[in-house]
């Protein structure tokens, strides 16, 4: 399954004996009713549904003639992905470039002109990883790990300690990611993030994507606290051509949402992303808030929310580790939006964050553009991340 492939699909089999029972249903029917109609009627029905029949092999020539177009637009889709896949990861290295180069350069520094591995050296990496806001007790587990290899004689130079460095981050980040699979409609996501995260603009940004990948996208005003939220909710999905569920200011933030669910099921649309408050009076109102709107969704909604995102600002470093461990214990959090990393060196907070908290990065932000928000791949974050060659002009 793909990242955005959210809803399971039925098994194959069930529904064709679903519709031959129906197939055979009906014909029972139309015997019964056939046999007491009169014939003149009979006659007349049987010319309709000539014409029927006839309608209705014109409409699937069309329709087999545009899935030929659309499965011909498909495949050059596919032919083109591996230009856009290397124009999105040298935007992906540029926008990590602050963050490797405290962490990776650093490393490299450390590394300059030594040809064994010594405690002295574990010592400068373990400040290094500690500065570079990796947490504490990350770069601790990271470090015994180096040092458990020294003992094995795995490692004999500074390259192959850089190597091991590699993979054991690598190893901390590749967790599934995946957005959860349903079979509901609307498939929710409640977004959750303090005041000046990039909760808005990441929003707008999913819900493009989201578009893109074919799925009707609605979007909620869940953030009635700050009069400012909702007009600029608006403002950008009027940008990605979504439509928006709203109430004036200072409503309530769950009878938003319940509204926004019960409109999207009776239009059909396929994905609601709601927006919420990021700072009440204290945090146990935000948190209070936050647990009312879920409650609230499931009435609607039993499954509902399908994710919980909380978006963080990655140049908070070490703060985005406590609003995650304070969100995760009173909400439960099933992913994480890491934005702005492209103005920042602190971007290896996110590793000590999935480490200690288990919780998979969903998507990151590296720059202001609309197309600056991707799903996280761990293997290309962390190639990006270790990659410091110059940019060279294409």
């Amino acid at each position: 399954m793909g990242f955005f492939s959210i809803f399971k699909k039925k098994n194959n089999d069930d529904e064709q004996n679903i519709e031959e029972q129906i197939e055979t249903t009906n014909e029972g029917e139309q015997s019964a009713e056939f046999e007491e109609t009169e014939e003149v009627v009979a006659e007349d029905t049987i010319v309709e549904e000539v014409a029927q029949e006839k309608e209705q092999s014109e409409i699937e020539a069309v329709q087999e003639e545009e899935i030929d177009e659309h499965a011909e637009a498909v495949n050059q889709d596919y032919a083109e992905k591996p230009a856009v896949r290397l124009g999105f990861f040298k935007r992906l290295r540029k926008g990590l470039s602050k963050t490797s180069g405290k962490l990776v350069g650093g490393m490299e520094s450390i590394f300059t002109g030594k040809k064994v591995i010594d405690e002295d050296l574990l010592e400068e990496l373990e400040e290094l990883f500690i500065t570079s806001d990796v947490g504490v007790n990350t770069t601790m587990k990271i470090i015994d790990q180096v040092r458990d290899e020294l003992s094995r004689k795995a490692l004999k130079n500074p390259d192959e300690l850089k190597a091991s460095l590699k993979k054991q981050i690598l190893d901390i980040l590749n967790t599934p990611n995946d957005l959860n699979a349903t079979e509901d409609k609307p498939y929710v996501i409640m977004v959750l993030g303090v005041n000046g995260a990039g909760k808005t603009t990441s929003i707008a940004k999913m819900a493009k994507m989201f578009k893109e990948q074919g799925l009707s996208t609605c979007l909620a005003a869940g953030d009635t606290f700050r009069a400012a939220a909702i007009d600029q909710l608006c403002v950008w999905a009027d940008r990605v051509g979504v439509p928006v569920v709203k109430q004036s200011e200072g409503s309530d933030s769950a009878a938003v949402i319940f509204d926004a669910i019960s409109s999207c099921k009776s239009k059909g649309m396929d994905v609601l992303i709601a927006d919420t408050a990021g700072r009440l009076q204290n945090k146990v109102n935000l948190m209070k808030e936050l647990e009312k709107i879920v409650r609230v969704a499931k009435k609607e909604l039993p499954d509902a929310p399908h994710e919980v995102l909380l978006v963080l600002d990655a140049t908070s470093g070490q703060n985005a580790l406590s609003q995650a461990q304070k969100f995760n214990e009173d909400i439960g959090i099933t992913g994480l939006v890491l934005t702005k990393l492209d103005g920042t060196a602190k971007g290896g907070a996110v590793i000590g964050i999935v480490d200690e908290l288990g919780i998979p990065v969903k998507f990151i932000g590296f720059g202001e553009g609309i197309d600056d928000l991707k799903p996280f791949n761990a293997n290309d974050f962390v190639d990006a991340l270790f990659d410091t060659t110059e940019d060279k002009d294409s």
